[in-house]
């Protein structure tokens, strides 16, 4: 693993030269998860390298630069795609089966409820270029759902200091939370969907 968290500090090296633009692409590439990506950038606003405000700003601009690269994926690529090269960016069969079931069943409203379902919150996209979903309100839904990671984990990031590649374990009583609170809403959102859908048949 040693080379492993060599890649990992070259690439914090890249960020910090960077800036803003590294926070940028490493959150559209993602080849770290962007909770390193964003902790980091806090880091950085500790040392007065970046403002708070451009690391929020930028952060979420690439997380939404991300969402729109398997945006594209889905709609020029298509399942054919993923089923052949779906491993090489992480996307298992099992879940874009999901994805799509639940994209096919509740509309375009999952883009946003997903976001707070671990795995589901990038695949998600995919189903949504596959059926053409408008890329307005796509980019709209994943704007707003990825607004508040970005703040959470910049402010941890700023607030951990030089102790920021701790954030994870920092970040454990406020992400289950999150989750738990994504899922209720996405039950809801299920649940309205069910009773929206019986309104209509009758």
């Amino acid at each position: 693993m040693d080379w492993l968290s060599e890649l990992i500090g070259m690439l914090m090296r890249w960020i910090q030269d960077l800036g803003y633009l590294g926070i940028l692409i490493g959150l559209a590439v993602e080849v770290i998860p962007s909770e390193i990506v964003l902790g980091y950038g806090g880091f950085l606003v500790s040392q007065q390298q970046l403002t708070f405000t451009g690391a929020v700003v930028i952060g979420t601009l690439g997380a939404v630069l991300q969402q729109w690269i398997l945006y594209g994926i889905g709609r020029f690529g298509g399942r054919p795609f993923l089923d052949r090269f779906g491993k090489y960016i992480k996307i298992k069969p099992k879940h874009m089966d999901i994805a799509e079931q639940w994209f096919q069943k509740y509309g375009a409203g999952i883009v946003f409820t997903a976001r707070f379902v671990p795995v589901m919150r990038q695949v998600i996209s995919i189903p949504a270029g596959i059926t053409r979903m408008n890329l307005w309100l796509f980019t709209l839904l994943t704007l707003l759902a990825s607004l508040p990671w970005t703040i959470l984990f910049v402010y941890l990031g700023m607030k951990l200091g030089s102790q920021w590649a701790t954030i994870h374990e920092q970040a454990a009583p406020y992400i289950q939370p999150a989750v738990l609170l994504g899922l209720g809403v996405l039950i809801v959102y299920f649940i309205w969907k069910q009773v929206e859908g019986r309104r209509r048949s009758l």
